[in-house]
């Protein structure tokens, strides 16, 4: 039987008094991209920081091909594409700096960046299609180019996990799809991709799996599944200030028309669904 790439059981997360993943199950099988979605306050980065061990919960484990988030992490198992806000953007860093980064698992003891590190970096940049802005400071990229950047340097990690929290947020249709090529790529080559995401319409081409988080799993099965507008509606459900059988939330209205801008689901005016 197959070690799966990513295994979550029975996570359970607090913030002080606020509960933020209640009893959440989770298995990933090496090779796919699963996407993870749910309205804000969902749980979602809380997960992705749980996965890679930043975040230590109340109960409930996590295994990285069978390793803990710690040894994964040291191990290069694991690779973590943040949201832009968690970046300082004005760090004198170039864009290959940030993708050396990537390889600091790999260096000897000395730390020192040798002939196969900068083989690699050089490999990732231009995989990627950034070995021209190789010598920018990253904050003079477009948005699109930053997250590439931080994709590379995933790359250049060699890890088998990689986490992307929002990896489509503020990047143009362009930049998106060589993004979503390029995670479908590294799926091809056995990459696990667990991409949490507001872009519905995305999903269908990138996942092969998708994940519906409420503080617990709601939903996860394939795309054409979890992104039906009465499984969208477990979620992001309907506005709690119109009272009973109120009118849809706003949330559900913009999630019910990215499924349906990705051919998923009937539209109706009301944003009802029958």
């Amino acid at each position: 039987m197959t070690t799966p790439a990513v295994e979550v059981d029975a996570l359970t997360v607090h913030y002080d008094d606020v509960l933020a993943l209640d009893d959440v199950t989770l298995r990933l099988a090496p090779g796919r991209v699963c996407g993870l979605i749910g309205m804000n306050g969902a749980g979602k980065s809380t997960l992705m920081k749980a996965v890679l061990g930043a975040v230590r919960p109340d109960r409930g484990t996590v295994r990285l091909h069978g390793l803990t988030p710690a040894r994964a992490r040291r191990s290069n198992v694991v690779g973590y594409m943040p949201q832009s806000e968690a970046v300082d953007w004005d760090f004198p860093l170039s864009v290959r700096d940030v993708v050396m980064t990537g390889r600091y698992g790999h260096l000897g003891f000395t730390r020192r960046p040798r002939r196969r590190d900068r083989d690699a970096v050089d490999a990732a940049l231009d995989r990627v299609g950034l070995a021209d802005l190789a010598d920018r400071q990253i904050g003079r990229l477009s948005g699109g180019q930053r997250k590439r950047t931080f994709l590379a340097r995933g790359i250049a990690q060699e890890a088998r996990v990689l986490l992307l929290d929002e990896p489509f947020a503020g990047v143009d249709t362009t930049s998106e799809a060589t993004i979503t090529g390029l995670l479908r790529e590294l799926a091809a080559d056995g990459v696990t991709v667990l991409v949490s995401t507001h872009d519905l319409h995305a999903l269908p081409e990138l996942a092969d799996e998708v994940v519906l988080l409420r503080r617990r799993v709601l939903r996860h099965g394939p795309p054409a599944e979890v992104l039906a507008p009465e499984t969208l509606a477990l979620a992001f459900g309907l506005d709690d200030s119109a009272g009973s059988g109120g009118a849809p939330s706003d949330g559900f209205r913009t999630a019910l028309r990215q499924a349906q801008g990705a051919g998923i689901g009937e539209a109706h005016d009301d944003g009802s669904v029958r």
